[in-house]
C-alpha cells in the first residue's frame, strides 16, 4: 500500500486502510440512492458508539473540523454571553477567536506551552462569573497536550451545572478515551481525517439533548445559514430513519469512506479495544523519545496525548533541518506551529490504523526519526535509538 510513497504520519490527515480508500473511490452516486441513504444512517448511529452516547445527536456536514467550531458557536452562543476557553495552544486560541466572532464574551484561561490548567484554576474561573459554555481541547494538536475532559466536566457539574461542556476532539475522538454520557459532555467537535481514519471533508459534531434544549430556547436567530442546526437537524433525523431529505448536498463518497472506517474500527472489540491500542502505541513512541535523549512538549505523561507526540529538538537542530531527512526515509512528519517556537520542535501522528493495526508504520516512523536525528548531528546511544522499542 505504501511502497511507492512516504507514509503520512502527521497529526492528521492520517493513513487509511485500503478498504476505506476503495469506498472513497466509488462511482458518482446520488444522495437519494438507497445505498447511500443506508450508509449515511449507519454513520450517524455508529458515531454515537464512538463517543459513547445513547441520546446525543450527531451532525455530519461537509467541511473541516474548524466548521465544527462554527456550528457550535453559531448555534449555542448569543451575543454577550460568557464563554470560558481553556487554551493549551494554537487551536485553543482559534476556538476562542471563533466564539468571539459570534459575539461571545470570551475569557481565555491559558496554560504554559506543554501543560494544561489545574482543576483549582478552572474552579476559580467558574466561581468568578457565570458561563454559558466552557470549552476544552481534548488534544491541542500544536502541543500534544491532553486536556482533562472528565475532570473539567465533573467540576462544571459541581460548580455550574447549567454551563455547557464543549470538547474540541478533532485530534482526539476515537483515539483518546471519552465517555460522552457518563462524563456529562454536551458537545464533541471532531472531523473525519484524524483518528476516525477517513479522508478530510466531514465535520462531525455530537450534541447532547441538554445542549439542543439550550439551542431551542435561544432568544435571537442563529446568525448563520449553512451551519444552522434548524436546517440540519431534520436532515440528520431523516437519514437516520432511512429517508431522504435535502438541504445541501452531502459529501457522498467521503461518507461511504467514513462508514467503512467506522465499521472496521468497531468490529474488533469496540472502542475499548481502540483506546487500548492507541495507549500502547503512544507508550512506544514516548519510550523512543526518551531513548533519543529528547523530551516531549507535553511536560508529563499525565498531560500527554495518545494520538500524537510533539518533540522538542536539540538546540542545534531545527524542524526545517529534520523534516526533509525524515521524508527521504519514507516518513512525512510535521513541524511545530506555536508562535515563535515552531522551528524548535516536530510532531508525529500515531492514530487510526497506524495505532490499531500491525502494519509496521510505527516501526518505520521511529527508525526513520532516529536515523534523521543522527544525520542532523544528534548522537543517540547505540543500544537505544536505532532500533525501535519493543511492543508493550
Amino acid at each position: 500500500m505504501t511502497s511507492n510513497r512516504p507514509l503520512c504520519l502527521i497529526p492528521g490527515p492520517v493513513e487509511m486502510s485500503d478498504t476505506v480508500l476503495q469506498a472513497h473511490s466509488t462511482p458518482a452516486t446520488a444522495h437519494t440512492d438507497p445505498k447511500f441513504v443506508e450508509a449515511f444512517g449507519q454513520v450517524i448511529e455508529m458515531l454515537r458508539e464512538v463517543v459513547q452516547t445513547k441520546t446525543g445527536q450527531p451532525f455530519v456536514i461537509a467541511g473541516s473540523g474548524t466548521l465544527g467550531w462554527d456550528q457550535t458557536a453559531a448555534n449555542l452562543v448569543e451575543a454577550g454571553e460568557n464563554v470560558l476557553v481553556l487554551s493549551n495552544g494554537y487551536f485553543g486560541e482559534g476556538l476562542a477567536d471563533c466564539m468571539e466572532t459570534y459575539g461571545a464574551a470570551v475569557t481565555r484561561l491559558r496554560a504554559e506551552p506543554g501543560n494544561r490548567q489545574t482543576l483549582d484554576e478552572i474552579a476559580q474561573a467558574l466561581q468568578a462569573k457565570k458561563y454559558k459554555i466552557v470549552t476544552v481541547s481534548q488534544v491541542d494538536t500544536s502541543t500534544g497536550v491532553l486536556g482533562d475532559v472528565k475532570g473539567v466536566a465533573e467540576l462544571v457539574k459541581k460548580l455550574s451545572p447549567d454551563t455547557l461542556v464543549v470538547v474540541d476532539g478533532v485530534c482526539a475522538t476515537a483515539a483518546e478515551r471519552l465517555y460522552f454520557d457518563a462524563w456529562g459532555v454536551d458537545v464533541v467537535i471532531t472531523a473525519s481525517q484524524k483518528a476516525l481514519g477517513c479522508p478530510p471533508g466531514i465535520s462531525v459534531v455530537v450534541v447532547s439533548q441538554k445542549a439542543l434544549g439550550v439551542f431551542a430556547a435561544r432568544k435571537t436567530p442563529v446568525p448563520a445559514y449553512y451551519v444552522n442546526w434548524n436546517r440540519w437537524l431534520p436532515i440528520m433525523k431523516s437519514y437516520e430513519d432511512r429517508a431522504v431529505k435535502y438541504f445541501a448536498t452531502p459529501c457522498v463518497q467521503t461518507i461511504f469512506a467514513l462508514n467503512t472506517s467506522l465499521r472496521e474500527m468497531l468490529a474488533n472489540g469496540g472502542m475499548e479495544s481502540v483506546f487500548a491500542a492507541h495507549e500502547r502505541t503512544s507508550a512506544r513512541v514516548k519510550a523512543a523519545v526518551v531513548s533519543w535523549g529528547l523530551k516531549t512538549v507535553a511536560v508529563s505523561p499525565e498531560v500527554s496525548a495518545m494520538a500524537m507526540t510533539a518533540i522538542w529538538l536539540p538546540e542545534n537542530i531545527q524542524a526545517a533541518d529534520l523534516l526533509p531527512k525524515l521524508k527521504a526515509r519514507g516518513v512525512v512528519a510535521a513541524g511545530g506551529i506555536l508562535a515563535g517556537q515552531a522551528h524548535r520542535y516536530f510532531r508525529l501522528g500515531h492514530m487510526g490504523i497506524t495505532a490499531t493495526q500491525d502494519n509496521g508504520f510505527v516501526d518505520t516512523m521511529l527508525k526513520a526519526a532516529a536515523e534523521a536525528l543522527e544525520e542532523c548531528g544528534h548522537a543517540i546511544a547505540p543500544s537505544s535509538g536505532r532500533s525501535t522499542p519493543p511492543r508493550l
